[in-house]
């Protein structure tokens, strides 16, 4: 099987894994407006909200192998939804269409079919990049998303047991 063949089933099963687990908003579930729960969290609470989704299989697909490079996550706007939308983007080639992975849709579609998200910014590890207009904006350290920063410090701590 092809390399290629090979990603794209691993982008399928990562996608569906994920999606099976039930939609529940934060509040509901952690008592508190906006809660990035680390893929273990997520798991263990048996669901969560849109970037609950993209950074479980953001992590499940890093630990798979995929670079993150090929990697980001989307804050969005959308009218499926009611508040902003966060997915995950893969990106077979650097800067061409990605392929978005998304709980609202349960197929894995490219951006280029998706015109019912608008992306606000995107990030992976290494950088964060405002999409302005349509077109590339601005960059800066994924850190300086504060919620990304926690995140990443609740992982290490859980990464210590």
């Amino acid at each position: 099987m092809p390399a290629s063949a090979d990603r794209a089933e691993q982008l399928r099963t990562v996608n569906g894994f994920f999606n099976k687990l039930p939609g529940v908003e934060d509040q509901v579930l952690w008592g508190v407006e906006d809660h990035w729960a680390t893929p273990a969290e997520f798991l263990a609470s048996g669901g969560g909200d849109c970037e609950d989704y993209a950074i479980g299989k953001y992590f499940t697909l890093k630990e798979l192998g995929v670079p993150v490079s090929r990697l980001r996550l989307v804050y969005a706007k959308t009218w499926r939804a009611s508040t902003a939308h966060m997915v995950l983007a893969y990106y077979s080639v650097p800067g061409g269409d990605p392929l978005i992975l998304d709980n609202l849709e349960g197929a894995i579609e490219r951006a280029a079919d998706r015109p019912d998200l608008i992306p606000v910014y995107l990030f992976n590890d290494d950088e964060l990049q405002y999409v302005v207009n349509g077109a590339d904006g601005a960059r800066y350290n994924a850190l300086s998303i504060r919620k990304w920063r926690e995140l990443l410090a609740k992982l290490a701590l859980e990464l210590t047991y």
